[in-house]
């Protein structure tokens, strides 16, 4: 099964493992191009607001994940311990697999190879990261994945986990059409009402309540 757009399709795919697996296989292809272009390092060492300028990249690329939606941006910089230190940050290439074996995945998937820590650029981007100076890599939430796709910053991430840090992050996550969050609303209001039970006394002990209270605060 493939994603549905043809920005996706020159990207990646995925099936389901057989049997009792619960194992999701990726594969990914090559020739990927990340929807932002390349961050030079003086806007990294003034860069403004990052989520803004993310936006309006994504918004004037050719070929990128925005469909006709709402969309969310907006920067994380904490993550659980797994997600970019441990095997959950796929570094095989290109194919790999995820454990949905337990209560869900939650990764990262480059969508081009890693390259080596002592690689030109990547060594150009640990400078960055012991300095405070790195952008933000762009991760996109896929529900199908139970996961993130690493859009951009492969080299950024590669060069702050050498040094030991967490790469800082702007996500990019689908937010519900207006139709979809209107029905949910809607099921909220009609769930089953609050239980209440009758005070033991009824109506006097009520009035004998109300009159205390009335007393102890009479600007009331």
């Amino acid at each position: 099964m493939r994603a549905g757009s043809r920005w996706d399709r020159t990207a990646w795919c995925w099936r389901w493992g057989t049997g009792r697996s619960r194992r999701l296989y990726v594969s990914r292809y090559a020739g990927y191009r990340p929807p932002l272009p390349p961050i030079r390092s003086t806007l990294m060492r003034d860069p403004g607001n990052w989520v803004h300028t993310y936006a309006r990249w994504l918004e004037e690329a050719r070929q990128g994940p925005l469909h006709d939606s709402r969309w969310h941006l907006r920067t994380r910089t904490v993550f659980p311990p797994y997600v970019w230190h441990a095997a959950d940050f796929v570094r095989t290439w290109p194919h790999c697999h995820l454990d949905w074996s337990g209560y869900g995945w939650h990764g990262v998937v480059p969508l081009r190879p890693l390259s080596a820590e002592d690689a030109p650029r990547v060594r150009a981007h640990r400078t960055h990261a012991r300095d405070g100076t790195r952008a933000p890599v762009l991760l996109w939430w896929v529900t199908a994945l139970d996961g993130w796709l690493l859009l951009d910053g492969h080299d950024r991430a590669v060069a702050a986990l050498a040094e030991g840090r967490t790469p800082p992050c702007v996500v990019l996550t689908r937010a519900p059409d207006e139709e979809d969050w209107r029905r949910e609303a809607r099921e909220v209001t009609e769930e089953a009402r609050t239980r209440s039970w009758p005070l033991p006394g009824g109506v006097s002990a009520w009035e004998a309540l109300a009159a205390a209270a009335m007393f102890q605060f009479p600007g009331d």
